[in-house]
């Protein structure tokens, strides 16, 4: 059971890390990120505070990926 919890940490952590970055890059280029100065607006900033949250649970399920093994 715990090599199962493991691979499910392990998965977790994988998607996020491959998945947001790619959306975040889809965002980051959507006309609405930007105002007409070009200035970062709240739904850029939405997103990017989605990104950092989603990279640290990546590394949160990784590290109890590792922490469930040993």
């Amino acid at each position: 059971m715990t090599v199962f919890a493991a691979i499910v940490l392990f998965l977790n952590a994988v998607f996020n890390v491959v998945a947001w970055p790619r959306f975040f890059a889809r965002v980051s280029k959507d006309p609405r990120a930007r105002d007409a100065a070009g200035k970062a607006t709240a739904f850029l900033a939405v997103h990017a505070t989605l990104l950092a949250v989603a990279l640290l649970l990546a590394l949160a399920s990784l590290v109890a990926g590792i922490v469930v093994l040993v």
